[in-house]
C-alpha cells in the first residue's frame, strides 16, 4: 500500500543546531566517516565476534508508516550507536518531504539515502520514492529501480536481504505496520543469517498485514507494542539483549 506522508503528529523539540545542518546533513559528508563505519560494520559481518551489540537496524513500514516510525525513533538518543535504514512505501508522484518531517521528531539525523552515500552509527537513511535501498558490507548505499517487488519500489525485500548478506547476525530487522506482505521474505534472510526480527503486534497496528506475513514465517524473535520498539532496538544495539535476555 503506498501512502502519502501524515502531518498530524506534533513535532518534538529539536535544537536549531541539528535542524539547520545542511552540509552535515548531506550524505557525502558522511564519507569522512567512512573508516569509522567500515570498522564498525565489519564487526557486523563477524570479523569482531566479540561484540555483543548489533550495528544495523532496518526498519520497514507501509500504511501509518509516519506515525509509527515517529514513535519507534524518537526515543533513541543522538549518540545510538547502529546505522538505521528506513523502506517506508510512498508515492512516486510528489516530492517526498518524509525525511524533513522525520528529522523534527527525533534526536537523531535523518535524510533520504544517495547513491553513493554511506551508513553511519546515529544516522537515518530512508529509501527515496520509487528506488530500492541497498547497502554493502562497507556500509555504501545503493539505489535501484529494478523491478517492482510486492508491487512497489522501495521494497523491505531487497533491504532486508540486502542487510542480511552484508551483516549477517549484527542485523536487526524491524516489521511495522503495512497492508502486504512486503518484508516476509526478507525477514527470513536475517533469521538465516543469524539477525534477529521484531514485529510489530497486532493491537498497536494500525494496519495488520506486513507484520502478520512477518510473523507467519516463524522468523521473528519479538512481537512487540509500538512504544516498546525504540527501547527494544536501544538495547540491541548497546547490549545485544532486551531486557537482560540474550539475543
Amino acid at each position: 500500500m503506498v501512502v502519502e506522508p501524515e502531518n498530524n503528529i506534533p513535532n518534538l523539540p529539536n535544537s536549531s543546531d541539528r535542524v539547520s545542518m545542511t552540509a552535515a546533513s548531506d550524505c557525502n559528508s558522511v564519507r569522512r566517516q567512512k573508516q569509522e563505519i567500515t570498522s564498525r560494520l565489519a564487526s557486523a559481518s563477524g570479523e569482531n565476534s566479540a561484540s555483543s551489540g548489533f550495528f544495523v537496524v532496518a526498519l520497514a513500514a507501509s500504511a501509518h508508516g509516519l506515525d509509527a516510525l515517529t514513535r519507534v525513533l524518537s526515543p533513541l538518543p543522538a549518540d545510538f550507536p547502529a546505522a538505521i535504514a528506513i523502506v517506508q512505501h510512498l508515492s512516486p508522484k510528489y516530492p517526498s518531504l518524509f525525511a524533513e518531517i522525520l528529522n523534527r521528531r527525533t534526536l537523531l539525523q535523518v535524510q533520504q539515502a544517495e547513491q553513493g552515500c554511506y551508513l553511519s552509527p546515529g544516522k537515518v537513511l530512508i529509501a527515496p520514492p520509487d528506488y530500492h535501498l541497498l547497502v554493502d558490507s562497507d556500509g555504501r548505499v545503493s539505489l535501484s529501480r529494478s523491478e517492482k517487488v510486492h508491487f512497489v519500489r522501495p521494497s523491505a525485500e531487497i533491504l532486508f536481504e540486502s542487510v542480511a548478506k552484508s551483516y549477517k547476525e549484527r542485523a536487526i530487522a524491524v516489521v511495522l505496520t503495512g497492508g502486504d506482505g512486503d518484508g516476509s521474505a526478507g525477514v527470513q534472510a536475517i533469521k538465516k543469517m543469524g539477525g534477529k526480527v521484531i514485529a510489530q503486534d497486532r493491537a498497536t497496528s494500525k494496519v495488520w498485514g506486513m507484520p502478520a506475513a512477518a510473523i507467519a514465517t516463524g522468523c521473528v524473535d519479538w512481537i512487540l507494542p509500538l512504544d516498546k520498539i525504540g527501547e527494544a532496538i536501544t538495547n540491541l544495539a548497546l547490549y545485544g539483549a532486551i531486557e537482560g535476555n540474550s539475543a
